[in-house]
């Protein structure tokens, strides 16, 4: 495969919330149940990564996506 994101290349966190789809539907999954310090090989298939569309000129229609990641951080939103 090729790697097309690196937040360790960048030497910055990538910073999101669970539930406000801001990631693919295999992350949202993926990281479900995740401890601070823990790390976590995600195989996403294409139907809960980009679909049959793909996300160009990087990531092709179809494409199993494989994410090797680390909770830094679980910060809770205050109910209101």
């Amino acid at each position: 495969g090729t790697e097309f994101d690196s937040s360790l290349t960048r030497d910055q966190p990538f910073i999101f919330s669970l539930g406000t789809g801001q990631v693919i539907k295999g992350w949202e999954q993926g990281l479900l149940g995740m401890c601070e310090g823990e790390k976590r090989k995600l195989v996403i298939p294409s139907e809960l990564g980009y679909g049959d569309r793909g996300a160009p000129p990087k990531i092709p229609g179809g494409a199993t996506l494989i994410f090797e990641v680390e909770l830094l951080k679980i910060e809770r939103r205050q109910e209101l």
